[in-house]
């Protein structure tokens, strides 16, 4: 069974020709308040606030910056300048004692691995053997532990000739 999933779901549908509801409602409340003062003032100051009023609606309708509608930042910017920006850190002061049991004194790995029988028998091995360690490492080719040297020689960009030696661990 199929269903149609919705593609633009944070696009706002067009209402009024090619506006959206919110966009539409900014420009009528600015006619609104324009229709308004043009009773209250004379005529070329009611031109003037009438352009005002217009280019603000027109702003808050149109423009985004970073995705976010410029009526959201304007509120924003208007509730970090309302409120109160006094913040206070106090550190809360928790006194715990842990207790640390004594390991006493040791000399050397030795002493430290004596008391381990098991660990100190890997140890023992992983220091003196050259072979895998049976159910401990996996095993490798006969050849394993051997290095293959070579030398060759090469040309640095410069011209210069080198003689290098090459290891193969394989």
């Amino acid at each position: 069974m199929q269903f149609q999933v919705p593609q633009f779901i944070d696009i706002e549908n067009k209402i009024v020709g090619p506006l959206t509801l919110r966009q539409f409602l900014y420009f009528a409340a600015a006619g609104g308040l324009s229709f308004l003062f043009f009773f209250i003032f004379a005529s070329w100051l009611w031109l003037l606030i009438s352009l005002i009023l217009f280019s603000v609606a027109a702003a808050f309708a149109f423009i985004k910056y970073n995705g976010q509608p410029l009526v959201n930042i304007a509120f924003n910017a208007l509730m970090f300048s309302w409120k109160p920006r006094l913040y206070l850190w106090q550190r809360e002061s928790q006194e715990r004692a842990a207790e640390i049991p004594e390991l006493g004194e040791r000399k050397n790995l030795e002493e430290y691995f004596s008391r381990m029988p098991s660990v100190r028998k890997l140890f023992i091995n992983l220091m003196t053997s050259r072979g895998p360690i049976p159910k401990r490492e996996k095993t490798g080719p006969a050849s394993w532990g051997r290095q293959k040297e070579k030398t060759s020689a090469f040309r640095k960009m410069t011209g210069e000739k080198e003689i290098v030696r090459r290891i193969d661990y394989r």
